[in-house]
């Protein structure tokens, strides 16, 4: 098995009603549902937008937080969902039913292997 990201950047929902969105809730929460009934779920969730945004920084050997996101970018992580799958094909076809129930785009990116710590 191997786990796979599911996200959208919040950029990517587009403009709707509060009816429209509304209309989403059953059909991605059904997506989840089903992801759970496949043993498949490990962790979704979405972002709060607007939401306190820091930033954690070590790279002086001293750690450093601060406001807003490290990177400058127009585009922020709206949320996500961690699949774990036995191939790729079954974690397009989850985001494919993710992007579905949504309405709109999902990015898929495959996690690497977790470091062997030798124990």
């Amino acid at each position: 098995m191997a786990k796979y990201l599911i996200y959208f950047n919040q950029q990517w929902v587009g403009e709707h009603s509060q009816e429209w969105f509304l209309s989403r809730v059953a059909p991605s929460m059904a997506v989840i549902d089903a992801m759970k009934e496949a043993g498949v779920y490990v962790f979704a969730g979405g972002l709060e937008e607007g939401g306190p945004v820091f930033a954690a920084d070590a790279t002086s050997g001293t750690v450093r937080i601060t406001d807003g996101p490290f990177a400058e970018t127009a585009e922020h992580l709206g949320g996500f969902t961690v699949i774990d799958v036995p191939d790729l094909e079954t974690a397009k076809m989850w985001a494919g039913r993710q992007a579905e129930g949504c309405g709109w785009p999902q990015e898929l990116r495959l996690f690497g292997p977790e470091p062997d710590l030798g124990d």
